[in-house]
């Protein structure tokens, strides 16, 4: 009696166990917490860090003055952006041209008063209608598609897609429109915690990479990482940024950026990630972002290919089938030359038939014995 319920004990640790096990899982898998999708910034040319200051007899006035002075600020840091020229170079463009061509106004930050209006903002230009008057052409040169992994470090932790954090946020909204690295982010949600976390960034397997990228469909890994160090909560802040490309996490740039206080970490983020599109653009330009050769299936695993036969050569005959020699067939020689190039027809022989057999007799019957 006491063996079996030891035995009952043991059983219902071990579902419990279990079944809290599988919980676990559950709950890493489908928490409301994880995935920031990126934003879709393939139609617009983004202009951000518009500084204005102005005024009006409202606050609705002041607000829609101030957005009238980004449009033309914009105008001019894009077009010299994008021609290399000073901004006092652009032209002057009307109102109503700059109200078609820009699509939209980000508002990053805002204060409203009862006369005034001061803000930075970001604008996002229609490509089509932009193009035109900067003379973009249709196709620019980019690079093969980059898995992004953002990593970021806050004192011993080490995360990236395992939760929603700030700086794969900073990175969802990032808009990569302008530049020249084809990113590939991730949303977060899904499978994507347990294959794309923190911990997968210093594995070294070739093998399990290019399962991820084929998965993914990327050529190639960057690693964009940042360790945030607060000096108290709510205060100053440093983060470190550093660049890392390829399956060994090779560092390609680093560097440093201050936040006053904790309000400021988000703006600090968003502009550490245009510093490493700027890193990861350069060593694109250099010749050093390029697919690793080793994410490629080796040639060891391939199939060979068939021989190749030199022109005119036969392929020989399979082993165990004899190649019957052609014969001459007799030509006809008629009045006008040859006839017939086959010989005459023979007529098929009329099959003879064969005789039945006879039947076997009947054996007789002897005298029955008494």
């Amino acid at each position: 009696m006491t063996r079996n319920l030891r035995s009952l004990l043991l059983v219902s640790t071990a579902a419990a166990f279990a079944l809290g096990g599988a919980g676990l899982v559950y709950a890493q898998l489908e928490g409301a917490d994880r995935g920031i999708p990126p934003i879709d910034s393939s139609s617009n040319l983004e202009v951000d860090g518009i500084q204005v200051d102005v005024g009006g007899d409202d606050a609705n006035e002041a607000r829609l003055n101030g957005w009238r002075v980004a449009q033309r600020l914009g105008w001019r840091k894009l077009w010299a952006r994008s021609t290399g020229r000073p901004e006092n170079q652009a032209p002057n463009l009307s109102d109503s041209v700059l109200n078609d061509i820009v699509s939209g106004i980000v508002v990053e930050e805002e204060q409203i008063g009862p006369r005034r209006y001061v803000a930075r903002l970001g604008l996002l230009f229609d490509r089509a209608r932009t193009g035109e008057m900067l003379g973009l052409s249709g196709e620019i040169r980019r690079s093969a598609p980059m898995l992004v992994i953002p990593v970021m470090r806050t004192g011993s932790t080490a995360y990236s897609l395992e939760f929603r954090n700030p700086w794969q946020n900073a990175w969802a909204q990032f808009r990569t429109a302008g530049s020249a690295i084809d990113y590939v982010r991730p949303v977060g949600s899904g499978p994507d915690p347990l294959l794309l976390n923190a911990a997968q960034t210093g594995r070294r397997s070739r093998g399990w990479w290019r399962a991820l990228l084929d998965q993914y469909g990327a050529a190639d890994i960057v690693i964009p990482e940042v360790q945030l160090r607060r000096l108290y909560p709510g205060g100053p802040a440093v983060a470190r940024f550093t660049a890392k490309i390829g399956p060994d996490a090779q560092a390609i740039g680093s560097f440093e950026l201050r936040a006053e206080n904790a309000g400021q970490i988000p703006a600090m983020l968003a502009d550490g990630v245009r510093r490493l599109d700027q890193l990861y653009v350069q060593a694109f330009n250099a010749g050093m972002l390029r697919p690793d050769p080793t994410l490629v299936t080796p040639a060891a695993f391939l199939p060979p290919p068939p021989p190749q036969l030199p022109e005119g050569e036969i392929a020989e005959q399979p082993s165990g089938l004899t190649e019957i020699p052609a014969q001459e067939l007799p030509v006809t020689q008629g009045p006008n030359g040859p006839a017939n190039l086959l010989p005459p027809a023979q007529p098929a022989p009329t099959p003879v038939p064969t005789p039945a057999p006879p039947p076997a007799p009947s054996p007789t019957p002897g005298p029955r014995q008494g």
